[in-house]
């Protein structure tokens, strides 16, 4: 059903009160905006599929109360930009959530699963994938870009009940709780400008100090691209903040001698953002930004981290998880590292399937061999 008219989304929405969940899909532009440009919703139930265009109703905010309703979960597959639109759009997060893509980690499938390949390993159904670049903003739309908007959505009730039977069954149904729970969170929807700056393409080639600059940089371009509702990279690029920043420029002229930084700032701006530079720079080494270091090259760790994934693998693959789902290279050199506070892989489900192995490999207690051309997992002989 394509929905054109307040009237039928108030409609729907007294249907979907009943309703045990809601599939849900957008379809968005953002190439000349910051914020996504809402150009289709869809939602399917148990019992139907809709597709609201949000050209033609007056109010999307009608949704609000079904999208919190406790008793209606909310299915999506890789949601987090879904998410972050009904926020902007209708004004809240939905609740309770969830997500096949991160569901189906847990059930063998690889970490960022396409909802196309999901359909077809779950349900045996190949989706066509002729409207993947279409322009959702052109009216009137083809009964190919219908059909491709619907196909979205229908198949996620099955999805969902399919994978809900499995990590039942797994006992892994909880696993999923702390990632949910943060889909949940508006915070999670909110970009933090001063942290912004760990993004830029290669941040690695600058000092601490220089980071400083660039973080002070980075917060202003966010800032104001939000301010105007333009791209990011329509204010200033990447590149133009890592090369700035790596001649710790000090004055106006200093920014502009950047290559198209004087065709993108007017001098207002440009007096704003050297003044941010300029306190960054001078300000105290303690406040100077960190960026990770990586594990490779640091004396035993890469080897380490070879070892400890070697076990991974082992235990993902008994287990039927995707390997990044179970541990991340970044906790494996941690705890290389010997920094076991903090890492995901120490904690609940993931410290039990292997994280304490992990923990005793490192401190003596089990020894890696390779008998008939197999790793295996021993203790060692104390």
């Amino acid at each position: 059903m394509y929905i054109d008219s307040q009237a039928a989304l108030e409609a729907f929405v007294e249907r979907a009160k009943t309703a045990r969940l809601l599939a849900i899909d957008t379809e968005f532009l953002r190439e000349k905006t910051y914020y996504p440009k809402l150009c289709l919703m869809q939602i399917a139930t148990d019992d139907e599929r809709v597709i609201i265009d949000p050209f033609a109703v007056d109010d999307l905010t009608v949704l609000k109360g079904v999208l919190e309703d406790e008793n209606i979960t909310k299915v999506f597959h890789a949601g987090h930009q879904d998410i972050e639109i009904i926020l902007y759009d209708i004004g809240c997060v939905p609740h309770p959530v969830f997500d096949t893509q991160v569901a189906a980690a847990l059930l063998g499938q690889t970490q960022q699963i396409g909802y196309g390949a999901l359909v077809h390993s779950v349900c045996g159904v190949k989706l066509k994938k002729v409207d993947s670049f279409t322009d959702w903003s052109a009216r009137p739309l083809s009964e190919s870009q219908i059909s491709y908007a619907e196909d979205d959505v229908v198949y996620l009730p099955q999805i969902y009940d399919s994978q809900i039977e499995a990590l039942e069954k797994k006992g892994r149904l909880h696993w999923l709780d702390d990632e949910l729970r943060i889909m949940e969170l508006p915070e999670t929807y909110m970009p933090d400008e001063q942290e912004r700056f760990r993004r830029l393409k290669h941040v690695g080639q600058l000092s601490r100090r220089q980071m400083a600059a660039a973080r002070e940089m980075t917060s202003w371009r966010e800032i104001e691209a939000r301010k105007r509702n333009v791209p990011r990279k329509w204010i200033i690029t990447d590149e133009q903040i890592v090369e700035s920043c790596k001649r710790e420029p000090r004055t106006i002229d200093d920014l502009f001698m950047i290559r198209g930084m004087r065709e993108r700032l007017t001098t207002r701006d440009a007096r704003a953002l050297i003044e941010l530079v300029v306190a960054a720079l001078d300000s105290a080494p303690d406040t100077w930004p960190e960026l990770p270091t990586s594990g490779k090259s640091e004396a035993n760790v890469d080897v380490q981290v070879d070892m400890l994934m070697a076990i991974v693998r082992i235990r993902a693959r008994e287990n039927d998880i995707a390997i990044p789902t179970l541990a991340s290279h970044s906790d494996l050199v941690e705890i290389a590292r010997g920094h076991y506070d903090g890492a995901e892989i120490l904690r609940g489900w993931r410290r039990d399937i292997v994280g304490a192995e992990l923990v005793d490999f490192l401190e003596g207690r089990l020894a890696l061999s390779i008998e008939k051309g197999r790793v295996k997992i021993k203790p060692t002989k104390c």
